[in-house]
This record gives structure tokens, C-alpha cells and sequence, in this order.
């Protein structure tokens, strides 16, 4: 174990057991192989292969980026040895159905050993896009699709990805110019689906080429012609297509390589030790079965690809606020444990500082708790949203009809929030960790300046920032005339109920306050109806409103903690009041100006910057 890992196992132990109630999801038909002694054990082996495999080779995949050699893409060895581990022990099909070789294991605990990997090097595994690319699959695609091309991601034979963006679009998916067309008269017979031929370029591919896996199964949005051969230029035939490195017959063996090739890697700030690609779909350097274009399968029904590409990426927006915490959590234990053992200055008493006495650790200075605290609350806070958004999707998947219907709701509402408030405050977590540990953390002797970089991805990664706010404000918000909303208005009620009881009075009145500033401004920003007055401060909304959703997570978790002995109780009370007292205060700021239909960005002239 690490000081890393000694931090996190005993959070994670207390939000799965005394918050997240594990026991009785154990209980649950799904879940019935599984006892707390298992999971503990499994946690710890998730934390032993972090610190054998993972850590160690962080700051090695930061200083050796891939590279092109000979038209492959090399990555340092120790890339291979940790995506090994991930496969030799199961990861990949942790949650999956036993009939498919998986674990069953819980949606929370399954989460849980991606934030101990997260920590340890987040960059050095392309585990979450392979196992949402299966999982798409095996939702969306026929009986081949499934038993070809998802079972050997999840067994770790292939590695797959995600192509939407490209270079000229952007997010704006409506303007992608790739396209599919059926390859020949017995395209539609083709076991493997309805085969096309697709031409294009993807930009922005984690993951595209490597020489990890045998295989890489490609995920393609592409948008097939009419019968008039023009293409139409907005969303509703953009389809989806399984679209192999290799081509590959219905027993899964391999033939020849597809017509994809590989443009050029793009160079991050941070997350380096997963390839970063350009990728060219048809092109003509190759000619599978003799003919230009790369070969594809359609996935479901045409015109569905954004629907079922949305499958995938609500999944790893989780993943993402859950990357983004776990990196502020490293920050946060790294800078605990410096702020601990470095003793630098001392106290000033009434008469001023007296150099003859011993230097002070730099956690008995008041900033420096300050600091310390804001890590503390920022980056537990993201871990337990993520989390709670993992035992939502237990709940749609295990619960009663009510309990499903209800999970599937508060996740409508909460994944963008889940997605961009830790990448946001984890970030900033990051930052004030280099802070904590003064000149040396701007140094490379140290990797919280490497968990800055890495971390600052996220708040661009699976949708940016903005994009998330578009989505809570303009879609999420209003969705069942409200019904999301008002019902997790009666979580937020329950736990201000509980929490007046419970002796947090102050704290439950400003919730209560927060959550009536939130609807209001809502309301408010929506009074006209029209988009391009209630959306130019979607942004500021999303602030706000993650903070009131983070502040109803930490006062949630403080009525449990205050009755428990658990060795992080007395922690978790203190980021409570730490937030409510330092964070809370903000929100009114950002509400005012979302209520107010403040449009000076809106109308703003661009020419006058």
C-alpha cells in the first residue's frame, strides 16, 4: 500500500458501508455471491495492483509519450503491463452478467476500484472506453455484434473507442461529414450487420491505434446519403457502425487490415500514456476485400446513432466526474501527507513570532487547513456524487419498478452535474495541493503538478463544460414539465428534514435556501421561453446548482457520520461545515445573475475584444 492508498481505502470503506448502505444492496437477488468480506478483499487487491502496476508507472507514461515508429504507435512497456493486470484480474467485465463471464458486482463497489486505479495513474489504461464500447453493443447490437465484438473487449482480447468528433465539427455533431454507404446487393445479409463502407476523418480518438490488443473494434458516427446521394445536414441519419482495425469473421478470427489509418498523434498537457489520435476511415491505403473504404457494421436501426452513442456517453460521464475526483483526491493525500511531515515557520503570538522555538508542521498553520480542508471537501465530495450516481444505477437495474423509475429520473438530472462539478473542483483541488506543497510543487520531483495537467482534460472530456450546462438547464430541468426536478427537490427535503433533527439546524436552513434559489432561477431564466434568453448563463447554473447538489451530498453523509465510530466520521462532519460556511455562500452569485437574464455575453460584439 501507499500513503495513497491508505488514505482512500477507509474513504471509500466508509461511503460504500455507513453512507451508500452496501449491506442491503447485497441483499439484492443480482448481487447474492458477494459479502462485505468480499469486497473489502476485492478493493484491496484493486489497491495492491494500483501500487504495484499503476503508480510506479505514472510519471513514466508522462515523460515517455507515444510515439510513431514505422507507421505503429509505441508505448513504454509498462502501458502493457498495467492494461495486463486489468484484464488477468477482471475489470473489464467487473459488473457484467455471470453468463458473460462478469462479477455481478454492484455498480458502487465496481466504481469504487476505478477511483483507487483512477488515482494511481489515469492516463495508462484504456479500460473505460473499451468497456462502454462493449456495453453499447451489448445493448444495441445484433446476437455477431455481441458475441464477436463485445465479449472479446470485455475479456480484454480487443480494446475498443469512441469516433465522434472531427476537426472541422467539433461538438457540433450535426456538421460531421463522414459517411456510410451499403457495400454492394448482399450487404444487408452480412452476419455481422448490415455492412457499409465508411469514408471520413475522426479527430480527438483516445485509444485509436496501439499495439496493446490484437484488435480495435471503432465505435463511428456516420451519416448515410439519401436515395438523392446528398446527406442531410443535421442529426437524423447519423447512424452508428462497428468498425474493426482488422477485419474479422463470425468465429472472431482475424483477416485483413481495414482501411484505417492512422494520420497522426495529437501531444496533451496531461493523460499522455493513452494515444491520442487522428484517424483517417477510407482513404484508400488499404483495400479491404479489394475495394477502397473502411468496412463497417450498422449498429441497430439508421438514424439511431446519437441515441445509442448517448448510451455510451452517459455511462462514461461518471466515469469522467469519477476520474476527475480521483485525481483530486491523489492531490489532496499527497499534500496531506507533505503539509504533515514538512515543518516549515511558526505561530504568531501576541508579541510576534519567536525564532527560538521549533518549526511548526505546515498543517498546524490556519491556511494551510484552509486549503487542506477545500481539497478534502472538493474531491470526497466528487467521489461520493459519483458514487451515488453508481447505486442509481443499481437501483434502475435491481430495484423495484418504483425504485428503477425513480433511479432513472435523479440520473437524467445528475449526469451533468456528476460529469462537470468534479472536473471543475477537482481540478481546482489539484491546484491548491501544488500550492500546499509551495515552490516543490511546481516541480516534477513531486506529481502534483502531473495530476493538474491530467486533470484538466476533464472539463473537456465526453462534453465540454458548457455543453453539460446546455444540457441541465435547456433539457434536463424542464424534462417531465419538471418532474425530475421537483423530485429530487423531495431528496434534498428529506435530508434537510433529517438534518434539523439531527442538530445541523444552520446547515439545513441553508439548504433549504439553495435548493428554493436553484428552482427559482430556473424558473426565472426560462420566464420568456425562449432559448437565447434562458441559456447565454447556462454555464453560471450549473455552477450553482452542482454546488446545492455537492452541499446536499456532504450533509447527507455529516447526519450518518455524527452517530458513527468509523475512523473517518469526525472528517467528514468538518468538510461539511467547511462547505456550507466557505462554498454555499457562492451560489446566490451565480443565480442572481442566471435569474436576472443577464445578456451582455449574448449581445456582446466579438470585435471589441
Amino acid at each position: 500500500m501507499t500513503v495513497l492508498t491508505d488514505k482512500l481505502l477507509p474513504t471509500l470503506d466508509y461511503l460504500l458501508e455507513e453512507w451508500l448502505d452496501l449491506g442491503s444492496l447485497l441483499t439484492r437477488h443480482r448481487f447474492a455471491d458477494h459479502d462485505r468480506q468480499g469486497i473489502n478483499a476485492l478493493l484491496r487487491a484493486s489497491a495492491d495492483i494500483g501500487a504495484r502496476r499503476f503508480e510506479p508507472a505514472n510519471r513514466v507514461i508522462d515523460d515517455y509519450e507515444p510515439q510513431i515508429v514505422d507507421g505503429k504507435v509505441v508505448l513504454p512497456p509498462e502501458t502493457q503491463a498495467a492494461w495486463d493486470s486489468v484484464v488477468e484480474f477482471g475489470f473489464l467485465l467487473a459488473s457484467h452478467d455471470a453468463e458473460q463471464g462478469g462479477m455481478q458486482l454492484p455498480r458502487i463497489v465496481d466504481f469504487a476500484t476505478k477511483v483507487i486505479l483512477g488515482s494511481a495513474s489515469i492516463g495508462i489504461s484504456p479500460s473505460m472506453l473499451t468497456e462502454a464500447n462493449a456495453s453499447l453493443l451489448l445493448t444495441y447490437g445484433n446476437a455477431a455484434q455481441r458475441d464477436v465484438f463485445a465479449q472479446r473487449e470485455l475479456q480484454g482480447q480487443w480494446s475498443g473507442t469512441m469516433c465522434l468528433s472531427e476537426s472541422q465539427a467539433g461538438s457540433s455533431l450535426s456538421d460531421i461529414t463522414t459517411k456510410a454507404v451499403p457495400d454492394g446487393p448482399d450487404s444487408a445479409q452480412d452476419p455481422l450487420g448490415p455492412r457499409y463502407r465508411v469514408t471520413g476523418n475522426k479527430m480527438w480518438i483516445s485509444a485509436g491505434d496501439h499495439e496493446m490488443t490484437e484488435n480495435i473494434v471503432h465505435l463511428v458516427l456516420a451519416k448515410i446519403p439519401g436515395e438523392d446521394g446528398n446527406v442531410d445536414p443535421g442529426t437524423r441519419n447519423i447512424s452508428l457502425f462497428v468498425v474493426p482495425k482488422y477485419l474479422v469473421e463470425v468465429d472472431g478470427a482475424l483477416g485483413e487490415r481495414n482501411d484505417i489509418v492512422l494520420v497522426g498523434l495529437n501531444h496533451k498537457l496531461g493523460y499522455r500514456g493513452i494515444p491520442n489520435t487522428a484517424l483517417a476511415f477510407g482513404d484508400g491505403t488499404w483495400t479491404p476485400r479489394g475495394t477502397k473504404g473502411a468496412v463497417g457494421y450498422l449498429v441497430g436501426e439508421p438514424g439511431n446513432g446519437l441515441k445509442q452513442m448517448f448510451h455510451m456517453m452517459n455511462a462514461a460521464r461518471i466515469e469522467i466526474g469519477l476520474s476527475a475526483a480521483a485525481l483530486g483526491f491523489a492531490g489532496f493525500a499527497t499534500s496531506l501527507d507533505y503539509a504533515k511531515t514538512r515543518h516549515q515557520g511558526r505561530h504568531i503570538g501576541l508579541t510576534g513570532k519567536d525564532a527560538r522555538t521549533p518549526q511548526v508542521a505546515l498543517s498546524e498553520h490556519a491556511d494551510v487547513k484552509r486549503m487542506l480542508l477545500a481539497q478534502k471537501a472538493y474531491a470526497e465530495g466528487g467521489i461520493a456524487l459519483g458514487l451515488y450516481a453508481a447505486r442509481l444505477l443499481d437501483d434502475q437495474a435491481t430495484g423495484s419498478h418504483e425504485e428503477a423509475a425513480e433511479a432513472g429520473h435523479l440520473l437524467a438530472i445528475l449526469t451533468p452535474v456528476v460529469k462537470s462539478w468534479p472536473s471543475e473542483w477537482c481540478l481546482e483541488a489539484n491546484s491548491l495541493a501544488i500550492q500546499v506543497l509551495g515552490g516543490a510543487g511546481y516541480t516534477r520531483d513531486f506529481p502534483v503538478e502531473q495530476y493538474w495537467r491530467d486533470n484538466r482534460l476533464n472539463m473537456i472530456h465526453e462534453g465540454s463544460h458548457g455543453i453539460q450546462a446546455l444540457d441541465l438547464l435547456g433539457r434536463k430541468v424542464l424534462e417531465n414539465e419538471g418532474g425530475s426536478l421537483r423530485l429530487l427537490g423531495t431528496r434534498v427535503a428529506s435530508t434537510v428534514e433529517k438534518a434539523r433533527l439531527a442538530g445541523f439546524a444552520d446547515q439545513a436552513e441553508a439548504l433549504s435556501r439553495a435548493w428554493s434559489m436553484a428552482t427559482e432561477s430556473a424558473a426565472a431564466a426560462w420566464k420568456t421561453g425562449d432559448p437565447q434568453d434562458a441559456l447565454p448563463n447556462a454555464t453560471l447554473y450549473l455552477q450553482g446548482f452542482g454546488h446545492v447538489i455537492v452541499a446536499w451530498v456532504w450533509l447527507d453523509i455529516a447526519i450518518g457520520a455524527i452517530a458513527s465510530s468509523h475512523p473517518e466520521a469526525h472528517g467528514k462532519v468538518a468538510a461539511m461545515r467547511y462547505f456550507f460556511r466557505f462554498e454555499v455562500p457562492k451560489v446566490g452569485a451565480w443565480f442572481d445573475v442566471v435569474a436576472e437574464q443577464e445578456i451582455l455575453c449574448r449581445d456582446l460584439d466579438a470585435s471589441v475584444l
